[in-house]
């Protein structure tokens, strides 16, 4: 519901813009809801937990118009049309088999819909630059991704009568296609707050499959990137943004950057033997603590929300003696809470739909929730040792099996190491059910 209410603000709020921008016409009212029926109906709506969902893209367009009286590149009536169009359909691939959507796949989108098609030729709109201007969102915009989007380019510019033998228009396009890209990577950031980034970085991670350890690194180099090798577009487009937006954009830089260092310094404390990662087996009178609860609490919200099973009923089951939980403690065994593992019978979670497993209530398989740890501590092999542990107990308590979720490439490792097996995979997230025979 919360959701929803978030699609229909925005929606309110990029229509006040496109009064604002002479877009009063009908078929780009038209575009708009077109756009969020899609995003929908093809399960990219506000309940798809990847990144590129309907909020992107809502966010992308409302920022694109928003921004449009910078100082970099100079935007006509007819530009600021282009403009819109791409931002409403720049990430639109209902045939994704990875959340990052294939430039590719998109333009193939926007080429056959019939629909869209009609709405694109009532605004007397060249197809052919929509798809240059989506094509220049391409990231990143290097190597071999940026050489073939520039192929793609050439010819859509052959294609077009209004730009075939137009070489300062191309580049003018090209200029309209540099600043979408870096609304593009600005506007998510720029519309709320640190815990709103991180949950984007989180969604981002999760999407992509990448490994919990990478999601402050690859943050600090996302920005990094951007305002080191795009600095005066990115300068021009916040520079007329409203100062709320500018802060959160740059405090969003900040803390990523502060939470880097921080995971440098566990990491060098962790090289040079300054802390210990104690495994540790808690048992049930430490586990009715409301301090222990509240501190298992606290790290387990800090995974992305596909991973948080049991949310609801979390004290209970923390509580519950057929629960198994071990956590990752600094220095010895009484030591600060950094990470948990925790799972029990399979039959008291309710997995996605699509899983069908054989065992299911036999009694003879455990579930091991997704690990939980803070941020600064993945990568430093605590968890294996937790998951090892946490796999020991499952053998005393006689379980034949264990079951639980994780990525593809993490999966296909333990195959030959632990004889585990795929019962069901998930595309775009690759983050798949796999067992293990204990």
């Amino acid at each position: 519901m919360q959701q929803f209410v978030k699609t229909t603000i925005m929606r309110k709020e990029i229509l006040d813009l496109m009064v604002l921008n002479r877009l009063q016409d009908d078929c780009f009212t038209e575009m708009l809801d077109y756009t969020i029926d899609l995003f929908e109906s093809q399960g990219l709506g506000t309940n798809y937990y990847g990144y590129h969902n309907i909020n992107h893209e809502l966010e992308v367009t409302y920022v694109s118009l928003l921004a449009v009286k910078q100082n970099k590149v100079q935007l006509t009536n007819e530009d600021i049309k282009y403009l819109y169009i791409a931002a409403l359909f720049h990430d639109f691939d209902p045939e994704k088999s990875v959340d990052k959507p294939h430039e590719e796949s998109v333009i193939k989108f926007i080429t056959i819909d019939k629909k869209l098609r009609q709405l694109i030729n009532d605004a007397s709109i060249d197809l052919e630059i929509i798809k240059v201007l989506i094509l220049r969102t391409t990231y990143p915009w290097s190597g071999e991704l940026r050489k073939n989007a520039e192929e793609q380019i050439i010819q859509c510019f052959q294609n077009s009568d209004l730009t075939r033998n137009n070489k300062q228009y191309q580049q003018h396009i090209m200029e309209i296609g540099q600043y979408l890209s870096v609304v593009d990577r600005i506007s998510g950031y720029a519309l709320g707050d640190f815990t709103k980034a991180l949950k984007m970085a989180k969604m981002n991670a999760h999407a992509l499959a990448w490994k919990p350890s990478l999601i402050v690194r690859s943050s600090v180099a996302y920005f990094e990137e951007l305002l080191n090798k795009e600095p005066d577009m990115t300068k021009a487009i916040l520079k007329i943004l409203p100062k709320e937006m500018r802060k959160n954009f740059f405090d969003t830089v900040l803390s990523f950057m502060r939470i880097r260092q921080q995971e440098i310094t566990i990491q060098a404390d962790y090289a040079y033997e300054n802390l210990k990662l104690v495994p540790t087996i808690d048992y049930l009178e430490t586990r009715k603590d409301p301090n222990f609860i509240k501190t298992l609490y606290e790290i387990f919200l800090e995974l992305p929300t596909p991973l948080q099973f049991e949310k609801e009923n979390f004290e209970e089951s923390v509580k519950d003696s057929q629960t198994i939980i071990n956590t990752l403690r600094l220095n010895d065994k009484n030591g600060e809470i950094i990470g948990f593992v925790k799972g029990g019978p399979l039959e008291k979670y309710k997995l996605r739909e699509e899983i069908r497993d054989e065992n299911y209530g036999l009694g003879n398989t455990i579930f091991l929730e997704p690990l939980a740890l803070k941020i600064g501590y993945w990568g430093l092999k605590g968890g294996s040792e937790m998951r090892h542990m946490f796999i020991l107990q499952s053998n005393a308590m006689k379980y034949k099996y264990l079951t639980s979720f994780a990525l593809r490439d993490v999966i296909e490792t333990r195959i030959k190491k632990e004889q585990a097996e795929f019962v069901t995979q998930f595309d775009p997230e690759r983050w798949d059910y796999y067992r293990i025979k204990i």
